[in-house]
């Protein structure tokens, strides 16, 4: 029985990037795995003509006599698979060569951990690396807003899924990888590795860029449910998190954009000219206009006084109370 079980669903893919996220996995230094190549356009013979030319007995092919959509074909994936653990792969991606030995080495030394991923580039435009959170909680807290990990740069163990019967929704695609992971949350540890270790292609043709707004519908949907499934942890993200409102002109250019962090606000015009701010501790709250300090307001349990300009007191507040 292999190690891992490598999970790629294809669509209608383009040839060089199929071929470039196939090598990469033949790639690995970490050799114990079998590569599941399951095609979900059926009447479309290109992926196998592909997937023909090469001769690794590891990579096995399988195509959908029907369209299942990528819930569906991620699922089927799952059942195929024989491996302890499953590294998640996309058609178009590229995957580093230790990308599958740090993680099997992770996963083994922490049974603990349930899903670990790694940081990633961006190519081809941008060849930028970008930041994941790393240590458990700090992913928990920011998946009550965003998916927190690159999804087929990660690695799962199969025994989470089977034992909880949680699976690919597709009622939440194709958000379907962030719905996976907010169900998990409640099983297992997550972590990402510091490495970069993988290439996130980004292109025209993206499910991010063609599905934005089924996208943004169904990360909603996902917050609900994330929400109520975890409500401690979804108030701990509220106090810690920057809130942004932003109001724009012809849909698009910002106009008044309204930020509040912790016990401080400030609004701001065009996104960068700063008109108010109000910044408040147990003692004190400082509001400001245009940069200059307007109002102080001092609190206490039995007294309330404002000043103008931080010197001229304008308004003063009193709570007695006595035992008749």
């Amino acid at each position: 029985m292999p190690k891992v079980s490598v999970l790629m669903p294809v669509y209608k893919t383009n040839p060089q990037h199929l071929r470039e996220a196939i090598d990469s996995i033949l790639a690995q230094t970490f050799t114990d795995f079998e590569f599941l190549i399951l095609d979900d356009c059926p009447s479309d013979k290109s992926v196998e003509n592909i997937v023909k030319t090469y001769s690794d007995p590891r990579i096995k092919y399988a195509r959908n006599e029907r369209n299942m959509g990528i819930s569906g074909a991620r699922n089927r994936l799952i059942e195929m698979a024989k491996g302890e653990y499953l590294a998640v792969m996309d058609h178009d991606d590229i995957s580093l060569p230790n990308r599958f030995a740090k993680e099997v080495d992770f996963l083994d030394k922490h049974p603990e951990v349930g899903v670990v991923s790694t940081r990633f580039q961006a190519f081809p435009d941008e060849n930028k690396n970008y930041r994941t959170p790393l240590s458990d909680h700090q992913i928990k807290l920011a998946l009550m807003r965003t998916c927190a990990m690159i999804h087929p740069g990660s690695m799962i163990r199969k025994s989470l899924l089977l034992d909880n019967n949680i699976r690919y929704e597709a009622e939440y695609s194709p958000s379907e990888d962030y719905a996976l992971f907010c169900r998990l949350i409640k099983y297992t540890q997550f972590h990402n590795l510091p490495d970069v270790l993988f290439k996130y292609r980004k292109h025209r043709t993206n499910t991010s860029k063609l599905h934005m707004d089924e996208m943004t519908d169904a990360s909603h949907r996902i917050h609900s449910f994330v929400k109520r499934e975890n409500p401690e942890l979804f108030q701990e993200f509220l106090s810690k998190a920057t809130h942004t409102n932003r109001f724009c002109l012809f849909d698009g250019i910002p106009l008044l954009t309204y930020v509040t962090h912790n016990e401080r606000s400030r609004a701001l015009l065009f996104d960068f000219i700063p008109i108010f701010s109000c910044h408040s501790n147990s003692k004190r709250t400082l509001v400001s206009f245009l940069g200059i300090p307007l109002l102080s307001i001092f609190t206490n349990e039995y007294k309330v006084r404002v000043l103008l300009f931080g010197v001229l007191p304008i308004l003063c507040y009193k709570n007695q109370i006595k035992l008749r």
